[in-house]
């Protein structure tokens, strides 16, 4: 089987504090790591941990730390297919508090793959699922060529141009970044799903969905949401049910909350 993401990359520095300084306070970070990061990069590595392999189209900056994204996400089990623009790479900064939430300051433009890039986007065609966080209207219409597609409600103005049927459109109940409404995009989604942290969340169709249980205590919750839509679109490629990609992203979501930093705690496939 064949997965894609198509999506960007951070490059993010994260600091543990006891919690979030509040303004004008100085805070010591007990502990501190920098790796490549951002939906689309932490969503393929889960991918790929998964189903062995992820091709990854993205774009990063001239400089040294889009280099060494790269060289990182191909450590981590990737077939990254990179254009390179004139400018920096976006990088982030984020806090994990005592609870382990974590709170992000992203530094920079978004660098998203665009379908001139040269980029082999023909292999999207054979692919059994692929995950669209971040691109333009030509990438998404050529991504729909897969079996499967999916995508994330941040990226709702490329959605609506770009004007393809989604087999699932995954966002947030919670968070406002996230949000979205029914009749949004036309032609409309499959299935609609609303996360909500640990009470699970909504499918439309399919109703409310449980959380997992988490397997170890909580560390860090950057890249929860991330892990869940890739675990749901290798679900929905791998021909299972609705309920049971959703049962599978549910697990993803809660193994990736017990690890430090975007990967340490994905679902691996021996685990799936």
């Amino acid at each position: 089987m064949r997965f894609a993401v198509v999506g960007h990359i951070e490059w993010v520095e994260f600091a543990r504090v006891d919690r979030v300084p509040l303004a004008g306070e100085i805070s010591h970070a007990r502990e501190s790591w920098q790796e490549p990061a951002g939906g689309g990069a932490v969503s393929a590595v889960q991918i790929a941990r998964l189903a062995g392999s992820c091709d990854f189209f993205t774009a990063v900056g001239d400089d040294e730390i889009g280099r060494r994204a790269v060289e990182r996400l191909t450590e981590l089990g990737l077939r990254v297919h990179a254009s390179v623009r004139d400018r920096p790479t976006r990088r982030g900064f984020t806090y994990v508090d005592n609870a382990g939430e974590r709170t992000i300051t992203t530094i920079g433009e978004r660098i998203a793959p665009h379908l001139e890039d040269s980029l082999p986007w023909w292999t999207l065609s054979e692919c059994d699922a692929v995950l669209f966080v971040a691109g333009d209207a030509g990438a998404l219409r050529t991504a729909r060529l897969a079996k499967v597609l999916t995508a994330v409600s941040r990226v709702l103005p490329v959605l609506r141009e770009g004007g393809v049927v989604l087999d699932a459109l995954v966002g947030s109940a919670h968070d406002p970044g996230e949000a979205f409404a029914d009749d949004d995009l036309s032609p409309r989604p499959r299935v609609l799903v609303r996360t909500e942290g640990s009470l699970g969340g909504v499918a439309d169709p399919g109703g409310r969905f449980p959380a997992a249980e988490l397997p170890g205590p909580v560390v860090d919750a950057y890249g929860c949401g991330d892990a869940f839509v890739a675990g749901l679109t290798y679900g929905l490629g791998a021909g299972l049910h609705r309920d049971e990609a959703l049962g599978l992203a549910a697990r993803c979501g809660a193994a990736a909350l017990t690890g430090r930093g975007a990967y340490a705690g994905q679902l691996r496939l021996a685990r799936s």
